[in-house]
């Protein structure tokens, strides 16, 4: 199907409504332009970006870029509504409201997000239906957040009443990556939103859709326009000229460690404050003592959710001497189902689905091939038809689940992030070695511990240097569950109390209240008389 470029639409905002995409996806690809009030005629260069299936390689929009103008304008006007008062300034429960109602409006879409998310990631469809299904959660805690959240009086000495407000922080950016476009970008919407903060988000180049969706539906639950804003494009073009903004007061980031940096260093010189969830490397640590079954299937969804396309994912699997073996057996059954399950992502059997692209595809696939360790299952991108339902891989980015052994410490596989379903099965003696091996990395978000000693889950996650620590489970998450990494896996945290203070700032109010004969008599500090008097 052609995806080169075409004329502009004419339309100021995205057409609304979800039903309008499924027609269109029907008939060639929908166009969508980005979500920005500011948009006119007078701002060129309309590059297009297509979007392509990655399950078959089919054109399913075309995305118009952003340009440096559109950026710059848009960003202008989301600080004129941030000043206005509009959203920045509107009561609490306003805005609790608001995001109430925009939680109802999510629930309602669901299925036909999940598709979308589908057909834009190649991820499976029960994945989709599963996880998008909690989004409302996310608006609907920061809605009560803002009903229940207090200031406070700090104390003062003397006659004095310091109260102490979080405010907003302005305009913020968000930069939000492919493998959970709507997820993660309402992770940190809806804090932002929340605060009162005018919010500029650059989704990913490859999977945009549903963010622009979303855009649509914040307007119909009454958020004013200019306050979200939708800016689609290249992360070098337009998200450089979005972060290097100086009106931009904080810059909001999931992505690679590399790309952490280099935003990192721009957002820097603007004295803008940063968020980053960058990669991961995450270690599975399954003991002796652990229930075989539950760790293996949990090991496996740690492995092979997202097609292992996740900051989390448990890509380094550590067990125990004594249960190596028997785990490894009953693993690689596991992981034969999950691979004689795969087919179209839209079929609801199907186990797991694509990587991104074909670029990422060849990216894991070279990597591998670089890999000195033993490869027991996979290591090859997938072609033919799929036993599950006759779905041809050949057109899309299939990658089967993939297991290594006998890695060494100091190959790039076990020290780089795959981002895809590659894992490393690795043994280990004690639990000092354990905790060596999972340490061993320079990443640290996230790390999984399988074993029925309770004081040893405690003990052991005390010495894993990882943001987030999972006990006979994983890749749980919740609202109110503070989401971030240590070492090179990124700054600050999503979720809960944390993110929505990291959307604002504090500001102390400070009132006399003597009476004015105590003033007179106390206060005059350049009085004639010698007395005593207060500094500070």
């Amino acid at each position: 199907m052609y995806c080169g470029r075409r004329p502009a639409v004419t339309n100021a905002h995205i057409i609304s409504g979800l039903m309008y995409t499924a027609r269109r996806l029907h008939t060639g690809p929908k166009k969508y332009r980005p979500h920005s009030t500011v948009l006119s005629a007078h701002l060129p260069d309309k590059e297009e970006i297509p979007v392509h299936n990655p399950a078959s390689g089919e054109c399913i929009a075309l995305i118009e870029s952003s340009s440096e103008g559109l950026v710059h304008h848009t960003i202008e006007n989301a600080q004129s509504v941030f000043d206005s008062g509009s959203w920045s300034r509107a009561p609490p429960s306003h805005r609790a409201n608001v995001l109430n109602r925009l939680a109802g409006i999510l629930k309602d879409n669901i299925p036909e997000l999940a598709r979308l998310e589908s057909l834009q990631t190649g991820r499976a469809i029960r994945e989709m239906n599963a996880q998008l299904g909690r989004l409302p959660e996310w608006l609907e805690y920061y809605a009560a957040l803002l009903r229940t959240h207090q200031g406070y009086v700090a104390p003062a000495q003397g006659k004095l009443l310091n109260y102490v407000q979080r405010i907003p922080l302005g305009v913020v950016a968000q930069i939000t990556p492919f493998n959970h476009p709507l997820l993660i970008a309402l992770k940190k919407i809806a804090p932002a939103l929340a605060a009162g903060n005018s919010v500029v988000v650059k989704p990913s180049e490859l999977a945009p859709i549903t963010v622009l969706e979303l855009a649509d539906m914040a307007l119909n639950a009454g958020v004013p326009p200019g306050v979200l804003s939708i800016l689609p494009g290249m992360g070098t073009s337009t998200g450089r000229a979005i972060v290097s903004h100086p009106r931009i007061k904080k810059v909001d980031v999931t992505a690679g460690t590399q790309t952490g940096r280099a935003l990192g260093s721009i957002v820097g010189a603007n004295l803008a404050s940063f968020t980053a969830e960058l990669g991961g490397k995450a270690p599975i640590l399954i003991f002796n003592d652990a229930d075989l079954i539950s760790a293996v299937n949990g090991a496996a969804f740690a492995s092979f959710v997202a097609s292992g396309q996740t900051c989390v994912s448990g890509t380094r699997i550590i067990v125990q001497a004594e249960i190596y073996d028997k785990f490894l057996t009953q693993f690689m059954k596991k992981v034969q189902h999950i691979r004689d399950g795969m087919g179209n992502p839209s079929n609801p059997a199907c186990t797991m689905g694509t990587v991104i692209s074909p670029k990422h595809l060849q990216r894991i696939q070279d990597m591998v091939n670089r890999s000195h360790g033993k490869i027991l299952t996979g290591g090859q991108r997938m072609s033919g038809k799929s036993e599950l339902d006759g779905f041809d891989f050949s057109n899309g980015s299939f990658y089967p689940p993939t297991v290594i052994t006998d890695v060494d410490l100091k190959e790039e596989i076990w020290e780089e992030e795959v981002f895809g379903p590659v894992v490393i099965i690795k043994r280990f003696v004690d639990d000092l070695e354990g905790v060596e091996l999972a340490n061993a990395c320079r990443y640290g978000l996230g790390a999984g511990i399988w074993t029925s000693d309770l004081s040893r889950a405690h003990r052991i996650s005390s010495a894993i240097e990882a943001g987030l620590c999972w006990v006979n489970t994983h890749h749980r998450n919740d609202p109110s569950s503070p989401w971030g990494g240590m070492k090179e896996s990124g700054l600050g945290r999503e979720n809960g109390l944390e993110a929505f203070e990291s959307y604002t700032q504090s500001k102390s109010t400070i009132v006399n209240i003597a009476t004015p004969e105590e003033m007179r008599e106390n206060e005059d500090w350049f009085a004639d008389s010698a007395g005593p008097q207060r500094y500070g």
